[in-house]
């Protein structure tokens, strides 16, 4: 039974009232509020009109009186069961609670929690009843529980944090503001369970070859005592003892339903293992090298011939390495999925929405499906987050994509030195493995973000004088828990990790922070960190220093779209240099952002030139950063850009906003993401270098073109260059010396295009001069608008047309190109649908470029 839907909810001060009073089955709760489960305090007060818009203006803070009070659910429902079958046990689930509740059943406390990353099980047999029952759930504020802890001497944007197993991010981040949560955010749902149940199911593959697979599965079971038990959390099974034969069955079914591998076979102790022997196997991949191919694992439990218990997920076979030295004995840091080395193409993700409960499915989807429309491969979960909902990895698992996952521990010391701290911790962590382990698509497990990197930094700049506190959770505890119930995928201690400094470029995974927040590197453990906040210090095309082994952190600020900011800020303060826009920043130090501009398109002036500015400017340096690590792919072996999304209407380094409307580095990204990269490595004054990257399997043999045209259209040089491509492989195809390709013309008045003959790759676009040094002349546009279906053809009529915005004044609007710059002449038709379906009114569509 679920117990979705709406539940009654209202709030009391501290010490207002008895728990067991509002608890009872009796009191008149009429006239408090409804609140959807799954959900939270805060969107049940959105929608109740009880606050304003937390996501509106400052509105975040006139709603930091929800954090100071005493909170409480209620909901009553018929329940029954067949007369005379009571040999049986009631357990009352919750997917999520946030954070300190207590738990009544008919006026009977059973229980209390205090982690909301993680779900909590209370055997309720004993308090509930045929017919009409209550539950009650009271929700303590914070403070009540950390108020008389030690205070750490590090703990990122806020101190109160480190004692509380909830979703870091909901205390504030460089991205969004403090917003502390409350409430059920996960499904609530009662089970009836007879005699035993499945308690766990490990499947994993062994061996696999073309000829044969082998997938090894563990099956739990726990049975419980002939007799009604007492309430609580840890009293929910017994023994094998007098029961009936028990028997687990094993099946492993093909999509369209038949069956490949099965077994059925009694069950003697606890634990079942069977090998079943897959003929023919069809292997998950990731969608860029294959079909991500999911069989169907089922597992039953039967006492006496009874059916007492079901298991089902989707399940791939596969086959998943990290490989941390290559074939001829250097350093690396590389996925191998079935064997095959790759490269990672991807970001990080972090929660969808600050209001995690209420996010819809929906929403997960769709991002999903974005990520996969611009090529990426690997989604890492950021540890300052939650361990995702199913949705995630159900989406992963179905469209190939794999997924870094972190444990939830994100720059901050923990007291690993608190019993109940530990007992906490090792309950989450076991949980969350038992939970994930059996997904394609969960390729690593990580054990925190940043903490043994920043510990060593600001350990050595003096800001830290204390030991290192939660070392021993990712060191010790995490492996230990690993090492019982998930050896089938690498574990690495932390992001970044590896070398003498946590962020070595030779040894693990780097964070590159030179670009955008200033890092000076090179720099050894022990040494103080410095920052260069400076043109020449936070630019992109420091990335091109950068020769690390998989950097999976890295990125720069760009605004939102127009229509997520104006939705978001108040009448009158939609203007450059305002305080709402400043609001929307929550970064310390707004001046990387303005160095990052002024060194390449120039500082703006007006509001549309910061959107169009920054967005250029985001879009540029990651097209130069991950040309550059993929055109390094024989040392590097994946990019996870920071950051995919947003979780709410700010600006950030997202490359998606929060209304789901994608920025012009996503559409970037969808070129230099694809699997046939034409690149160009080039300075002002150097040559230019010429490379095709291949990260698919197969070989290529053509031709890549290279003209160069002044911003009339005139062509001005031409060169081709013979291309045969090896699988999953970086070529240099030739250099060409840059006064020889300019024509007589200055650099800052010509254009490079790469296209290809005989393979299909992107064409690729280069100027030879920043943004800033262009001699763009102004050029006009012909649109056509095709209403009916849903497309709009656009031409540029007389000179180059740089960076072509397409905007609608709506969220979810999905086009099949933006942000691109039109040769004269050249026309692109851009095809546009809702994300959501139905049809998308043009009438308000607004054209323009940069040099319009």
């Amino acid at each position: 039974m679920e117990l979705e839907g709406l539940w009654q909810l209202q709030h009391f001060d501290v010490g207002q009232v008895k728990p067991m009073d509002i608890a009872s089955p009796g009191l008149d709760d009429r006239f408090w509020i409804t609140a959807q489960v799954p959900g939270d305090v805060h969107s049940a007060l959105i929608e109740r009109n009880i606050i304003d818009d937390p996501y509106f203006g400052h509105n975040d803070a006139k709603s930091r009186w929800i954090e100071q009070k005493e909170w409480w659910y209620r909901i009553g429902f018929d329940y029954t069961w067949p007369e005379g079958e009571d040999d049986h046990q009631l357990e009352l689930t919750f997917g999520g609670l946030d954070t300190y509740a207590t738990i009544y059943v008919n006026g009977h406390e059973i229980g209390a929690t205090s982690n909301m990353l993680m779900a909590h099980t209370f055997n309720v047999t004993r308090v509930m009843r045929r017919g009409w029952n209550c539950i009650a759930v009271k929700f303590d504020p914070l403070h009540l529980h950390h108020q008389d802890k030690e205070q750490f001497q590090w703990s990122s944007y806020t101190k109160e944090r480190p004692w509380i197993r909830k979703a870091a991010m909901n205390y504030g981040w460089d991205w969004g503001p403090r917003m502390v949560t409350v409430g059920i955010w996960g499904k609530v749902t009662i089970e009836r369970r007879i005699r035993a149940k499945i308690d766990g199911v490990y499947a994993r593959t062994i061996t696999a070859d073309q000829a044969q697979a082998t997938v090894r599965v563990d099956v739990d079971v726990k049975a419980y005592r002939n007799k009604r038990l007492s309430y609580g959390a840890n009293s929910l099974y017994g023994t094998l003892s007098q029961l009936p034969q028990m028997e687990c069955e094993i099946r492993l079914l093909s999509e369209s339903g038949d069956e490949v591998a099965s077994s059925r076979q009694p069950v003697e102790g606890k634990k079942v293992t069977k090998d079943l022997h897959v003929d023919a196997p069809r292997y998950w991949w990731t969608h860029d090298l294959g079909e991500p191919y999911l069989y169907n694992l089922e597992v039953r439990l039967f006492v006496g011939g009874q059916q007492v218990d079901f298991y089902q997920q989707r399940f791939g076979i596969r086959t998943i390495e990290l490989e941390l030295h290559n074939e001829a004995g250097e350093s690396s840091f590389a996925f191998v999925l079935n064997g095959v080395k790759l490269f990672a193409k991807g970001a990080n993700w972090i929660p969808v929405d600050h209001f995690i409960g209420a996010a819809p499915d929906q929403r997960y989807r769709h991002l999903i499906e974005l990520a996969v429309d611009c090529n990426m491969n690997m989604l890492r979960v950021w540890a300052g987050g939650i361990y995702e909902k199913d949705v995630f990895y159900d989406e992963c698992d179905r469209l190939g994509v794999l997924v870094w996952q972190d444990f939830a521990f994100a720059n901050a010391l923990f007291p690993d030195f608190n019993r109940d701290f530990m007992d906490n911790v090792r309950a989450e962590v076991i949980y969350n493995v038992k939970r994930l382990r059996n997904r394609a698509s969960l390729a690593l497990w990580c054990g925190n973000n940043e903490i043994d990197w920043l510990y060593d930094m600001k350990s050595s700049g003096g800001d830290i004088t204390c030991p290192f506190y939660g070392e021993s959770i990712y060191h010790e505890l995490i492996p230990e828990v690993l090492e019982e119930l998930d050896g089938s995928r690498a574990y690495w201690p932390s992001s970044p990790f590896g070398g003498n400094d946590a962020n070595d470029p030779d040894i693990g995974d780097r964070h590159n922070w030179q670009v955008w927040h200033g890092s000076v590197y090179p720099r050894k453990s022990g040494e103080a960190p410095l920052l260069d906040y400076s043109v020449e210090g936070v630019t992109f095309k420091n990335y091109k220093k950068d020769f690390t082994l998989f950097s999976s952190e890295f990125g720069m600020h760009a605004s939102a779209n127009r229509h997520t900011l104006e939705k978001n800020i108040p009448e009158g303060e939609f203007y450059w240099g305002s305080v709402e826009m400043a609001y929307r920043n929550k970064d310390t130090n707004h001046q990387k952002g303005i160095l990052l501009m002024e060194g390449y398109t120039g500082i703006p002036q007006t509001i549309e030139e910061y959107m169009k500015f920054s967005m250029l400017t985001q879009a540029e340096g990651l097209k130069y950063g991950i040309e550059h690590y993929r055109r390094n792919k024989r040392r590097t072996s994946g990019t996870l850009v920071w950051q995919l999304n947003d979780s709410w209407p700010g600006t950030s380094w997202s490359v998606i906003d929060y209304e789901l409307l994608p920025k012009a580095s996503y559409y970037y990204m969808k070129k230099f993401y694809h699997p046939l990269l034409l690149s160009i490595h080039h300075d002002a004054g150097q040559p230019l270098q010429i490379w095709v990257v291949n990260d698919t399997l197969e070989a290529y043999e053509g031709k890549v073109v290279l003209k160069v045209y002044d911003y009339a259209g005139t062509e001005v040089y031409s060169q081709e260059f013979p291309a045969v491509l090896p699988g999953n492989a970086a070529v240099q195809l030739g250099s060409l010396v840059e006064s020889e390709v300019l024509g007589g013309r200055p650099a800052n008045e010509v254009v490079v295009k790469l296209s290809s003959e005989g393979f299909v790759a992107p064409s690729n676009l280069y100027y030879l001069r920043d943004q800033k040094d262009l001699d763009l002349p102004p050029a006009s546009l012909q649109v056509e608008i095709d209403e009916q279906e849903q497309r709009v053809s656009i031409t540029a009529k007389d000179h180059l047309a740089r960076m072509v915005v397409l905007d609608l004044p709506q969220g979810h609007v999905r086009f099949s190109d933006n942000y691109f710059d039109l040769l004269p002449g050249e026309s692109k038709t851009v095809h546009i649908r809702h994300l959501d379906g139905g049809t998308v009114l043009l009438d308000q569509l607004q054209v323009s470029m940069l040099n319009g």
